[in-house]
């Protein structure tokens, strides 16, 4: 109903309660004043300014129209203010996806570093599967996201720019009393014979399956957990044995032991992936400190 022009007027007019003082003040010629405030009054439906013979005043409806006028123009002014540090990166709301094990080093450890330098950056989580936060990031939901090739690709549009963080290898985990604990490497034939645990559902094409398959023989699953922290507990009770990234290896409990599968391991690509039209320039940074990181 009123635009921003005529509620910066209202407000100066009333705060030097003149209309010559106004007109200086915003390069105006007095006579502009007068035609813009009695266009504004006819909007309000009344006088805003009682005409004295020195000056104006507020009327009641001027008073009012003027406290939520400078409301407005309070939060206009905070929102270029955001807004400025969102386009210089300095600040505003930065929206970051991620998949679990991500989120296990790699990505807070980023996070800590991007707070250091970028303080005033707020940081918003999302946790999901690698293809849910592509959607998320296609749809403009995330501003960055963390994602891997594993189970069924990348699946990036053009309108994705990814790029390739880390190759992480899945190791074994195995209880910290098992007879291969002590091993620098394990043959994974070897562990033909073990209880797996795993979390996808029976009949699905997985890693272990396919790693498995070229040292010859078929994974026995008797415990299915879908969180591999939740695998790691039945692993250390001695239930079973089960895959875990690498880059999630600094986080894994002390009453398990890691070990690679050498020419068996099953390997996934992690990558970082930012809208290619006009990426935030905090995503832009994380990016930095993400590639820093994974190395």
């Amino acid at each position: 109903m009123f635009d921003t022009d005529a509620l910066v007027l209202l407000d100066v007019v009333a705060r030097t309660g003149s209309f010559t003082a106004a007109a200086i003040q915003l390069n105006y010629t007095q006579s502009a004043v007068s035609r813009r405030i009695a266009s504004l009054e006819a909007q309000a439906g009344g006088p805003l300014f009682a005409r004295l013979p020195r000056g104006v005043r507020l009327t009641p409806a001027g008073r009012t129209l003027h406290r939520y006028a400078r409301e407005v123009l309070e939060r206009l002014g905070r929102a270029a203010e955001e807004l400025a540090a969102i386009h210089q990166g300095s600040g505003g709301r930065l929206r970051v996806g991620a998949f679990a094990t991500a989120n296990a080093v790699l990505v807070p450890a980023a996070l800590r570093d991007l707070r250091a330098s970028r303080p005033e950056v707020t940081v918003g989580m999302v946790e999901g599967l690698s293809t849910v936060l592509m959607d998320g990031l296609g749809r403009a939901e995330i501003d960055i996201a963390v994602v891997s090739d594993y189970p069924s690709g990348l699946g990036a549009g053009p309108e994705v720019e990814v790029t390739r963080l880390m190759d992480d290898e899945l190791l074994v985990a195995l209880p910290a009393d098992h007879p291969l604990a002590g091993c620098e490497k394990v043959d994974l034939r070897d562990l033909r014979d073990e209880s797996w645990i795993e979390g996808a559902p029976p009949g699905t094409v997985t890693m272990l399956g396919a790693a498995c398959a070229r040292a010859g023989f078929a994974p026995r699953v008797e415990l299915r957990i879908g969180e591999w922290t939740g695998k790691l507990g039945y692993v250390a009770a001695g239930l079973g044995v089960t895959l875990v990234p690498a880059m999630a290896a600094p986080a894994v409990r002390g009453d398990v032991a890691l070990r690679s599968l050498g020419e068996f391991a099953p390997r996934r690509t992690v990558y970082a992936a930012l809208p290619r039209r006009a990426p935030l320039p905090a995503a832009r940074a994380l990016l930095g400190l993400l590639t820093r990181r994974a190395v």
